[in-house]
């Protein structure tokens, strides 16, 4: 019964509504999922903008993320404005060229108003410049074993201005194993971590 209703439906639209409703469809799924995402943390790390390891010790400053106004987010941003308000139009028996044209503006104002969203978000991050200090008390994984008495560095994986991987050393006598959890007592030459086993 409901396939049948939505048959009729279909079949009773006209072109462009079909080709409207075709594009919000899809674009609004996406749209929900994306902010969905980003409220739940998951969104970060879609499009590249963390860095992580050992490249953020040689940063020393970042200006944030530039204006990207061609990216996914803006595209699918675009495409569920312009299917609504060329729905909205189209509905409002407005002539077709019309109902296009000021989709697609209302479209390019949507892009123009994400990317600035996100170009200001980028201006409120915190810098690329570690600091090192903040690390001393705190826990981390070994992610690559540490020698013993400070023979050579290791590395860590620790939360400090996001997730870090460092490299580390350590006093004990015995060699730290991959997996073992360590803290931080101190800097060794102002990059490496100096841990024991926790």
């Amino acid at each position: 019964m409901i396939l049948l209703d939505f048959n009729t439906w279909w079949g009773n639209l006209s072109t462009l509504q079909m080709i409207y409703w075709v594009i919000t469809i899809p674009a609004s799924l996406v749209f929900v999922i994306q902010l969905v995402m980003t409220f739940f943390g998951s969104d970060a790390d879609a499009d590249g903008l963390d860095a992580v390891g050992d490249a953020d010790l040689s940063i020393d400053s970042d200006s944030g993320v530039g204006f990207q106004f061609i990216s996914l987010k803006n595209f699918v941003a675009f495409f569920t404005v312009f299917g609504w308000v060329g729905l909205a139009c189209v509905y409002g028996e407005m002539p077709g060229w019309s109902a296009v044209l000021i989709s697609t503006v209302a479209g390019i104002i949507m892009m123009l108003i994400m990317a600035s969203i996100y170009y200001l978000m980028g201006k409120l991050t915190e810098t690329g410049t570690l600091n090192l200090k903040t690390a001393v008390g705190k826990t981390a994984t070994v992610y690559l074993f540490i020698p013993e008495k400070r023979k050579a560095a290791g590395k860590v994986q620790i939360k400090i201005q996001g997730y870090r991987t460092l490299d580390a050393m350590t006093d004990d006598d015995e060699m730290i194993p991959t997996g073992a959890i360590v803290q931080v007592v101190d800097i060794v030459n102002d990059d490496i971590l100096l841990v024991k086993r926790s």
